[in-house]
């Protein structure tokens, strides 16, 4: 699908890794609707960009039927948009455990269910969702973002066989540690000792490459942590026993400490 000349929605515009995607897109010649839920944070970025802003809360199920609604038309969707979701289960509140499902795994799916039928008629289009090596390896004090992660992973690459010959593509890219912007830049945290990023230029190219090649699945990650995420896969336990004995206990309080506001 080529990205120049297309209607693109790219949803969470804000953070660093949408910010980079909208400069990318907008480079490309993509006609932008972005999203978010502030409009003092949207709207400075779609002048830049010359792009068409829509404000909506993707927790609220009226919000993202509305966004589907003035978005009609869109060719590509990159559903980018995520809570950190960091911390114990037990911790959450009922209301906040509803926001994190809401906006990492409901509202993409259902903007997919809603844009994906005009796409299909007119025999073009992508979806690309925007998710994490988190998908893949569960980790300590992150059940409910693993959970939304997993999750969407699965209906991506179960909705691209459902989309299979009808013209339009589906894909899920899924980062892993990102310098420079998203959970270290945000909580002043440094990744475990050993532990390599990938810069957001990386993260942009795996999404573009997914949108334009129809890639059904790119893991934009160091070698070392695509296959340590693939061995976590298939042995959940063997992984899990090899976590308690690394060094990312501190990394993991000062995330969640400073994602807790954000829930």
């Amino acid at each position: 699908m080529r990205i120049t000349g297309a209607t693109v929605l790219l949803t969470g515009v804000t953070g660093g890794i949408g910010g980079a995607l909208a400069a990318e897109l907008a480079a490309r010649g993509a006609k932008l609707v972005l999203t978010g839920r502030r409009a003092e944070a949207v709207e400075p970025l779609a002048e830049r960009y010359g792009a068409r802003t829509v404000v909506a809360d993707l927790a609220d199920p009226a919000d993202v039927e509305r966004l589907a609604d003035e978005a009609a038309g869109t060719d590509i969707l990159i559903a980018n948009a995520a809570l950190p979701s960091s911390g114990d289960l037990l911790d959450y509140t009922p209301a906040q455990l509803d926001r994190a499902l809401a906006v990492n795994l409901r509202a993409p799916a259902m903007l997919a269910r809603l844009l994906a039928p005009a796409m299909v008629e007119a025999g073009r289009g992508h979806l690309a969702f925007v998710g994490s090596i988190s998908g893949k390896a569960a980790t300590r004090s992150s059940s409910l973002y693993n959970a939304t992660k997993f999750g969407l992973r699965g209906f991506a690459l179960g909705f691209r066989q459902d989309l299979y010959g009808t013209g339009v593509g589906v894909s899920i890219v899924q980062p892993g540690f990102v310098r420079d912007v998203g959970m270290f830049a945000a909580t002043g945290a440094t990744p475990p000792s050993g532990m390599r990023t990938v810069s957001p230029r990386q993260v942009v190219a795996g999404v573009v490459r997914a949108v334009e090649r129809d890639v059904a699945e790119i893991n934009v990650a160091p070698p070392e942590l695509r296959l340590l995420s693939a061995i976590a896969g298939q042995f959940p336990g063997f992984a899990e026993r090899v976590q308690r004995r690394g060094a990312g206990e501190n990394t993991v309080r000062q995330v969640v400490a400073a994602q807790r506001s954000r829930r």
